[in-house]
């Protein structure tokens, strides 16, 4: 079993011949959601980035060349997040039901990683980094999608979540004293998230077909001349 394992597993010398494409960024970011302030938050996210092109330069030693990196998503609309708010103040979400603050440090996060970037370009030999913008991507569906095909972009599929109580998708428990089981909706494909917190495969695909071809990257390259480009 571990020789066919191994059989299996790149070897060094295709490294400078492969596209590597990271998504990075959003359990950081939901962490700190849950256990820091606002300002620990902001403060934090300098030491998340670094982390984060730390190990860019490290696959770069390894002989890495072409970099395909995925910016963090809208967390602040994730439904997960929007079934937990009650009576919000005013400014608590914006416009499209979204929580403000927690979009804002996904931004931040966003734009640090982008300048990162800008600078790794310059500082790794031969290396192309393409950065994608996960983020637009993914908003862009959310405040559209109803035109898209989509129903209530804050409704679940799979799971029932609300105020003092989480019955996560494929299990079961408790909401306002019936037992419940967690399991899908009617029609996955006409929902955008699938457990309150990942997207549904109808999505995945939504949001890759329009990523593949450069117009949510910078520079606007598509993951074909990327590849070949590796």
């Amino acid at each position: 079993m571990k020789g066919c394992f191994r059989q299996r597993l790149p070897i060094p010398q295709d490294f400078s011949k492969s596209l590597f494409i990271l998504d990075i960024g959003q359990n950081d970011v939901a962490s700190g959601i849950r256990s820091l302030t606002f300002e620990q938050q902001k403060a934090n996210v300098p030491n998340m980035v670094s982390q984060f092109t730390t190990q860019v330069k490290n696959l770069h030693g390894i002989g890495a060349r072409s970099l395909w990196i995925h910016n963090t998503g809208p967390i602040g609309c994730l439904p997960v997040a929007i079934v937990k708010v009650q009576d919000p103040v005013k400014g608590y979400l914006d416009e499209h039901g979204c929580v403000n603050s927690q979009n804002e440090i996904a931004v931040e996060y966003n734009k640090q990683l982008k300048d990162e970037i800008f600078k790794l370009r310059s500082e790794l030999s031969g290396a192309v980094i393409i950065y994608v913008d996960m983020y637009r991507a993914k908003h862009d569906l959310i405040i559209d999608a109803k035109n898209q095909g989509f129903e209530d972009p804050f409704k679940i599929c799979c799971g029932h979540h609300g105020i003092g109580y989480d019955v996560w998708c494929g299990n079961r428990g408790s909401v306002n004293e019936s037992e419940v089981f967690a399991g899908s909706c009617s029609d996955p494909s006409r929902v955008i998230s699938w457990d309150g917190v990942h997207y549904t495969e109808a999505v995945n695909n939504w949001i890759a077909t329009r990523i593949i071809n450069g117009s949510y990257s910078d520079p606007p390259v598509s993951i074909s001349r990327a590849c070949r480009g590796a």
